[in-house]
């Protein structure tokens, strides 16, 4: 009999081995998920946010009124009107448009009175003033501490006379 129990002890042993290394590939195969998981989902979550906030609908804030200027022409006294929109997607970066407007404008007004009408009677004429403007409000905004996310200036109607 004693055979018998020697027989009969031996698989609940490996019984108990088996179980015992299955629960522990088991622990093992959790816990690599579960980092995997928690490492995964801090990505996730950057890149969550970065497709949220490009997904903000655009905001445009209008500077009126219109921007008249006298143009820096030495020959004629030639003027510039201009109107102009700020678009970003960013609620904080819109009421610092708002706030700032007047420095803003201040900024602009300057600007445009340097500028010639023969520099602004083509396409990149007005393109290069836009994007010093564009440098202009985000220097202003930068200065100011504001967490500029300005996307763009657009010129809705811009005159030489």
């Amino acid at each position: 009999m004693s055979a018998k129990k020697e027989v009969s002890t031996e698989p609940k042993k490996s019984k108990k081995g088996l179980l015992i290394g299955i629960g522990a590939a088991f622990l093992l195969a959790a816990g690599g998920g579960g980092a995997f998981v928690l490492m995964g989902g801090k990505d996730d979550s950057a890149k969550a946010k970065a497709e949220a906030a490009a997904a903000l609908p655009a905001q445009y804030y209008a500077l009126t009124p219109s921007f008249v200027v006298n143009l820096a022409d030495a020959d004629s006294s030639r003027y510039l009107q201009a109107d102009v929109q700020l678009m970003t997607r960013d609620p904080e970066t819109f009421k610092a448009l708002e706030l700032h407007a007047p420095a803003i404008r201040n900024r602009l007004l300057l600007l445009f009175g340097t500028q010639s009408a023969s520099a602004l009677t083509d396409r990149p004429g007005k393109e290069k003033l836009q994007k010093q403007a564009l440098a202009e409000v985000r220097a202003l905004l930068k200065a100011e501490k504001v967490p500029g996310k300005l996307e763009a200036l657009y010129f809705t109607s811009l005159v030489t006379q």
